[in-house]
């Protein structure tokens, strides 16, 4: 049997993960696969509780205590959910990853990269995803979506440019792994954005 493929969905706020998201497995059910959706941080009880106090919690955390809580949960959510799938020849779709270490500890926080791939190399080893999509779009207009949404969470109540770090972050990681992180032009409408997906996908298909 073979392994299934890990897919991960990345982007600053607005950028509508959740809805390509939707459209991805999709499309790849579509073609024959098995397909397991799920999110970081969560997609276990215990991932989902550390989400609930990393988005919600009543109480201020230090930026090394946020990257070690975050990385808690991805060890529970690797070992419990996403290799165990993968195994199974069932493709895994994942609503942020450690990219979004790297962008939003990273860039945004200013923790160095070097104490974020440390954590990296102890919790994953050399396991990376086979294919990332990183939906980009201006930090205005990707604010500007989010503000219509819910009432905001700990991260999206951070400054305007808290958030042009990040997407710089993003922009850098996929500037260095261009075969891997397709960089998706978020701002068109959903018909583009979902011929961009496609076109990724075909890319990587078995």
């Amino acid at each position: 049997m073979k392994p299934g493929r890990f897919i991960t969905l990345e982007g600053g706020e607005g950028a509508g993960k959740s809805t390509c998201l939707a459209f991805v497995c999709d499309y790849l059910k579509q073609s024959g696969r098995d397909v397991l959706a799920t999110r970081e941080p969560g997609g276990t009880p215990v991932g989902e509780e550390i989400r609930t106090l990393l988005l919600h919690g009543r109480h201020r955390m230090g930026s090394d205590t946020e990257l070690l809580l975050m990385f808690a949960a991805r060890a529970e959510h690797l070992q419990q959910v996403i290799r165990p799938s993968l195994d199974r020849g069932i493709d895994v779709v994942c609503d942020r990853f450690t990219d979004a270490t790297y962008a939003y500890q990273g860039a945004g926080r200013g923790i160095r990269a070097e104490r974020i791939r440390a954590l990296e190399d102890w919790v994953q080893g050399s396991f990376r995803p086979d294919l990332t999509l990183l939906l980009d779009l201006p930090v205005a207009q990707g604010l500007a979506r989010a503000g219509n949404r819910s009432a905001p969470d700990r991260f999206e109540r951070e400054q305007h440019e808290f958030f042009e770090r990040v997407r710089q972050g993003y922009l850098a990681i996929a500037a260095r792994e261009p075969q891997r992180v397709r960089v998706i032009d978020a701002s068109q409408d959903l018909s583009a954005v979902q011929r961009q997906l496609r076109a990724a996908l075909d890319s990587i298909a078995a």
